[in-house]
């Protein structure tokens, strides 16, 4: 029974959460009301109060579960690792198509900067520390190298996410990882694993 429940909460909070992002691709967030939000999903204006306490309660909720993602994969496949690297942007590309309304609401015009703030913030604090032992001779400038990538990872995700690009997540990845390298002047040292990726994407 309690398993019945729990399904039913999480049905609920789903379509409140792909609701939002359906009225963000119009609209800011100041502009969004409950009952907007619950006549589109066709829900309870009070089974929404079960859950959330406004409008900016669900945001919030939303957005700490894509960062947790984010620090998830940062955990398990550490940025600057050689092929972690790699399997770190999947996971991230994975994560994107999943919930891909949800991070068009969150990365688009009506979308909430400090999120994309604190998602390349969280980016940044865990990905420097092992740039830095990487790349020990260019220590100094990695802090800018890095803004450029990740301003450019920023790029190909937002035209891949608003462009309703077709490429899998797996192909994402590969290309996002190529630049990187490419970008970082260490291709040659990685080129087997785009290799391997290919074999894999092909």
């Amino acid at each position: 029974m309690a398993e019945k429940i729990d399904r039913r909460i999480r049905k609920t909070k789903t379509q409140l959460k792909n609701g939002l992002a359906k009225l963000m691709a119009e609209k800011s967030i100041n502009e969004i009301s409950v009952k907007e939000l619950v006549e589109l999903v066709d829900i309870n204006r009070s089974t929404f109060y079960l859950h959330y306490s406004d409008i900016y309660n669900l945001l919030e909720e939303i957005e700490e579960e894509m960062l947790s993602e984010i620090k998830r994969s940062i955990e398990q496949h550490p940025m600057g690792v050689g092929y972690n690297t790699f399997t770190y942007l999947e996971d991230i590309y994975l994560a994107l198509e999943n919930n891909k309304d949800v991070c068009k609401a969150l990365l688009g015009d009506n979308g909430d900067a400090s999120f994309i703030f604190k998602m390349k913030e969280i980016m940044q604090e865990n990905s420097m520390k092992q740039l830095e032992l990487l790349f020990p001779d260019i220590k100094e400038d990695l802090k800018y190298t890095f803004s450029f990538c990740l301003s450019g990872c920023m790029g190909i995700i937002n035209q891949w996410l608003f462009e309703n690009g077709s490429e899998s997540p797996q192909h994402m990845a590969k290309l996002t990882f190529s630049m990187l390298i490419h970008a970082l002047g260490i291709d040659g040292k990685y080129e087997k694993i785009l290799k391997e990726q290919d074999k894999i994407i092909l």
